[in-house]
């Protein structure tokens, strides 16, 4: 439907423009001017993992269209998965610019889709809260890189993670507000991800236990070095909260601590 001015009545089309004016390029990134003697082995290290979070934009698009009969939300997957698929490249070229092939294996494994959340919403969920986690790790990562190429790359997929987490808030208030009975699957999903005192991501949750990665790194192997070696003191403190603040702004509910956030869930499954 195309209402008067002619512009479509979606929201997913407003993404598209915004994204369309912000969108960065790898051309940007002088990749050839990646300066060798700042680049330590943690750094490649990171990046690997980052590769493999990336990679599994493309079992996720597969997920989030077989779930969803929405078309205005599946606008949205397909530039999320352009910006996701664009990170995966960017790092890849990094790694191969200082020397570092990435075996074929490993990605390829990524592949196979997610099984559906319990509802929606909850999936929904799930994305938030790793969108917001990479977010942040991304950014922490950049002020701590003193590879000026890397610096930028970290920074530039940081921005657009914390568009994403935006987006996928939008498109689960409406989904919860269409659907207010899948409320304890969301409020289950934030206690399922942030109540023990280490990073859980969806990637992590359902894709290490697969042989083709058991020797290789994997978007955990960056959180482990995340927290041994670069978070600050309370940063993890600081991480979950902050998930916990988005997630309190959809559900209009107190979820400042973990056992509020079982409150709130008990309250709901009453």
């Amino acid at each position: 439907m195309i209402p008067d001015g002619g512009r479509p009545a979606m929201h997913g089309y407003d993404v598209f423009r915004h994204y369309e004016q912000k969108r960065w390029t790898l051309a940007e990134l002088p990749f050839d001017d990646i300066d060798r003697d700042r680049v330590r082995p943690e750094y490649v290290t990171m990046v690997k993992s980052s590769v493999m979070g990336e990679a599994n934009s493309i079992a996720a698009q597969h997920g989030f269209l077989n779930e969803f009969d929405d078309y205005d939300f599946s606008t949205f997957v397909a530039v999320w998965g352009y910006e996701e698929l664009q990170h995966h490249f960017a790092f890849r070229t990094w790694l191969d610019a200082v020397g570092v092939t990435m075996p074929a294996a490993p990605v390829e494994a990524m592949r196979a889709p997610y099984a559906p959340g319990t509802t929606p919403s909850a999936t929904l969920a799930t994305n938030i809260i790793s969108e917001l986690t990479v977010n942040h790790v991304y950014r922490s990562v950049a002020a701590w890189v003193d590879e000026p190429v890397l610096r930028s790359l970290m920074l530039r997929a940081s921005r657009d993670e914390a568009g994403h987490a935006r987006e996928f808030l939008h498109y689960a208030r409406r989904r919860l507000a269409a659907h207010p009975g899948e409320l304890p699957s969301v409020l289950e999903t934030l206690y399922v991800y942030t109540s023990e005192a280490r990073i859980k991501h969806p990637v992590g949750v359902f894709k290490s236990g697969l042989a083709e990665v058991a020797d290789h790194e994997t978007i955990d192997t960056a959180f482990d070095l995340f927290l041994a070696g670069i978070a600050t003191e309370g940063e993890l403190d600081r991480l979950q909260d902050n998930i916990r603040r988005a997630f309190a702004a959809l559900t209009g509910l107190d979820l400042s601590t973990n056992g509020r956030v079982r409150r709130r869930l008990a309250e709901a499954l009453a």
